[in-house]
């Protein structure tokens, strides 16, 4: 799948459990994300995000694509080219989601303790 011209990873086969709430996943995202350091050089990396019904419930674009898994509990042909655009849509929201700083902060905390 692309999205802005860029190749997007989707996998819906056994998504990560959510690193928010511990929650079952319904979809893992890889997507192309860049940023520019304090001195102005650029970075190109790989971003994740899962879509978690109970994280990201009240979301309009999470909101969207939650209701069309809900909809029949298993998605199908006829719904491909919404599910493209509703993933592009949620793909773009959570790319311009500010960061968590609280999150990564304990997130750091738990790597500098060896629990992940």
């Amino acid at each position: 799948m692309s999205t802005h011209e860029e190749e997007t990873l989707l996998a819906l086969a056994d998504p990560p459990v959510c690193d928010r709430c511990s929650s079952m996943t319904l979809l893992l995202a890889q997507f192309p994300h860049s940023w520019t350091k304090a001195r102005g050089e650029d970075v190109n990396g790989v971003r994740e995000a899962v879509l978690c019904p109970a994280c990201d419930r009240g979301q309009p674009a999470a909101d969207k694509l939650l209701e069309l898994f809900a909809k029949d509990g298993k998605l199908d042909f006829a719904d491909v080219e919404t599910f493209a655009e509703l993933v592009a849509a949620w793909i773009d929201s959570v790319r311009h989601r500010p960061l968590d700083t609280a999150a990564l902060n304990n997130e750091h905390e738990r790597w500098r303790r060896g629990e992940l």
